[in-house]
């Protein structure tokens, strides 16, 4: 007996099997709904074989639709259409449903990857009172687990943006300007270009916390994701041509970037642990680099962090809540 998982979101496609087998695949769904059965018939004959699926989502926000309800209908249509084993669904609240409960009662379904997550986590030993945070491409999620439970302030995305539980900002797709007005340039402050020129994704690439990926052009000018091109953007922040920005200049800007999003972090965990500090922390995604670099600003030891990619391996890391999905389905 396998299960599969698969985490539906805006930019990406993840999929995780029970066993570790990871397959992710970058689409914009935003800009081709129409061809969303089509992407994820391809991630599933990547994953196969399986006897069970279970799906979640979060792709539901993007602006292709009229609202949450039409966005989760019709990435339901598109996982019933890309074919295999008929799925199951995460419903907020109440875990794996049947796909016509799932029809039924679809704002459960919306931006529901988050808690199987956390459910699944929960579960491990040792993580009994401790803290989830996993970063990905573009959002943070942060929620206590008690007794093997999770124990989150709220269950909607508007809930948790309120409780601090989600945080609109990853390590990837999240622009420059979301996080610094101005910046530090030769001792002189120099306010940043509001616009789309860089993201996040260019400052840890100078900072060498994410490799280069010459291949990959999900970036902000659609350029390869090397340190040559983020030098390039970041500069462009500034209104300077990049040969105008030495090196040291740019990766000053980095860190200030990296500074201001950590920064951000912690203030959101901090709002979570005012009550007593949580036992241990469980961290997971692709910036777990980052979540690493917020702990110990906040001073909770290194001992008492459990990192995913090192129970597993960085991929599933990654895509940490399809493949805690892919357990959960297992079980059930």
């Amino acid at each position: 007996m396998s299960a599969a998982g698969i985490d539906i979101g805006g930019a990406n496609l993840k999929g995780a099997r029970d066993d570790g087998l990871v397959v992710t695949k970058p689409f914009a769904l935003w800009r081709d709904p129409a061809g969303l059965a089509r992407a994820l018939r391809e991630l599933l004959e990547a994953l196969a074989p399986f006897d069970r699926l279970a799906a979640t989502m979060t792709g539901e926000l993007c602006d292709c639709y009229g609202g949450k309800e039409e966005g989760v209908l019709h990435i339901l249509a598109a996982v019933e259409e890309a074919g295999g084993v008929p799925p199951q669904v995460w419903l907020l609240g109440d875990g794996l449903a049947t796909l016509e409960r799932a029809r039924a009662e679809p704002l459960r379904a919306a931006a529901a990857n988050w808690q199987a997550l956390a459910t699944w986590a929960a579960g491990l030993e040792g993580n009994e009172d401790s803290l989830l945070i996993d970063i990905g491409s573009t959002t943070t999620d942060i929620i206590r687990l008690e007794t093997g439970a999770p124990g989150p302030g709220g269950l909607t995305d508007t809930e948790r943006l309120q409780s601090g539980e989600l945080v609109y900002t990853g390590v990837r797709r999240t622009p420059i300007c979301a996080l610094l007005e101005e910046a530090d340039l030769g001792g002189q402050a120099c306010p940043l270009a509001a616009e789309h020129f860089s993201t996040t994704l260019d400052a840890w690439l100078l900072l060498e916390e994410i490799p280069e990926a010459p291949a990959c052009v999900d970036t902000a000018d659609g350029r390869p994701a090397t340190r040559p091109m983020a030098h390039d953007r970041l500069a462009r922040m500034l209104c300077l041509d990049p040969r105008e920005l030495e090196n040291e200049a740019a990766l000053s800007l980095a860190r200030q970037v990296a500074r201001a999003q950590e920064n951000k972090i912690c203030r959101a965990i901090g709002r979570l642990i005012e009550p007593g500090k949580p036992a241990g922390a469980f961290i997971s995604g692709e910036g777990e680099f980052l979540a690493l670099r917020a702990l110990r600003s906040l001073g909770l030891e290194d001992e008492r962090t459990t990192s995913m990619s090192r129970l597993y391996d960085p991929a599933v890391s990654g895509a940490a809540c399809a493949f805690a999905l892919a357990r959960l389905a297992l079980e059930s």
